[in-house]
């Protein structure tokens, strides 16, 4: 059976689900070489993230290597992270 969710850098602070998960479950992601089981807090839609590790508000939400915004309160390792508990980024040239 393959993984349930994706890390793509090392430097990422959360994975992607690849399908629909469900609060209560373990997750089987592949971080840095090694898998971890990542007890899901939270359900997560499909192609949305949650959080491998505990952070503390204000800290930069890490996705493909790139910061994509900061933590609006703490978050919990296995977390959703979405628009609740996240500010965005603008990007280059956006105000």
């Amino acid at each position: 059976m393959g993984y349930k969710a994706i890390v793509i850098d090392t430097k990422d602070n959360v994975a992607t689900a690849l399908t629909t998960l469900a609060r209560g479950i373990r997750v089987a992601v592949e971080i840095h070489d090694r898998e971890e089981s990542i007890l899901l807090r939270s359900n997560i839609p499909e192609g949305h993230k949650f959080a491998l590790q505990d952070m503390e508000e204000g800290e930069p939400i890490i996705k493909y290597g790139e910061e994509i915004g900061q933590c609006t309160t703490k978050i919990f390792r296995g977390d959703y992270v979405h628009v609740h508990n996240v500010a965005s980024q603008p990007k280059e040239g956006e105000i």
